[in-house]
């Protein structure tokens, strides 16, 4: 069965007006994000940002702890060692020979190694912690200038999204029904190209012999082609739809 030209004619003209609505929109909507800038990602920076110095500070209090938790057990290392100096000094006292006395000089000599031993491993606990503090302190620091920057771009945020706010929605309520008519091989398409290209331009006319978004020349021939709505037409040179030729005054 042959299908009737004029109707494919029409169905193509009718795509690609849809498509060409559909950019119209998506070129509004384009404005008024970049408008926004880059605010919307430095808020999410700042805000992965401040995440990280909570999960730091977090993570040097549970290792100050874990050094507290060390110089108490080494303080009571050597609470118990005195206690065993001072029970073995009282053996001394009643041996009955020199061996007996140089076995319990050893065990007081090995006591007081632990002691020693004990003091130095606080001494580095205690130091490792006074550096912890700093470095939580500096961290704190930059958490709170950090927390600050993040109000001041959140707030120049919700002042630049809350004036556009209702044109926003209204141009999304428009694309949501222009996206409707548009086939699904069509609109994965003009969303691989929008996303490929600098301007977010999928669909374009001719303008002056040259392609809308690239501006190449379009010979033509071509521009003929795209005039007569018989096919899908894409530029040659960087792929975007050609909706149409732009007429040109005399």
């Amino acid at each position: 069965m042959i299908s009737n030209p004029a109707a494919a004619e029409v169905t193509v003209a009718s795509k690609l007006e849809a498509l060409l609505h559909l950019q119209q929109i998506d070129s509004q909507l384009d404005e008024i994000r970049r408008v926004r800038g880059d605010l919307p990602e430095e808020v999410q920076d700042l805000e992965d940002e401040i995440a990280g110095y909570e999960v730091r500070v977090g993570k040097f209090d549970e290792e100050i702890a874990g050094l507290n938790d060390q110089i108490k057990q080494r303080k009571q290392a050597i609470k118990d060692a005195d206690g065993l100096i001072k029970r073995y000094e009282e053996q001394q006292q009643n041996v009955r020979n020199n061996r007996e006395y140089e076995a319990v000089a050893k065990e007081i000599e090995l006591q007081k190694l632990e002691i020693q031993i004990a003091e130095k491993k606080i001494k580095e606990a205690q130091y490792q912690t006074e550096q912890k503090n700093n470095d939580i302190s500096g961290t704190k620091q930059r958490l709170i200038e950090r927390k600050k920057d993040l109000d001041n771009k959140k707030g120049e945020l919700e002042t630049i999204v809350g004036e556009s706010e209702a044109d926003e929605k209204k141009l999304m309520d428009q694309r949501n029904k222009a996206v409707k008519p548009i086939e699904d091989r069509l609109l994965t398409a003009y969303t691989r190209i929008r996303g490929n290209v600098r301007n977010g331009l999928a669909v374009v006319e001719v303008k002056r012999d040259a392609c809308g978004g690239c501006f190449n020349t379009v010979p033509p021939q071509r521009q003929a082609d795209i005039i007569s709505h018989k096919k899908i037409i894409v530029c040659e040179h960087c792929g975007r739809i050609f909706a149409d030729v732009e007429a040109r005054g005399e």
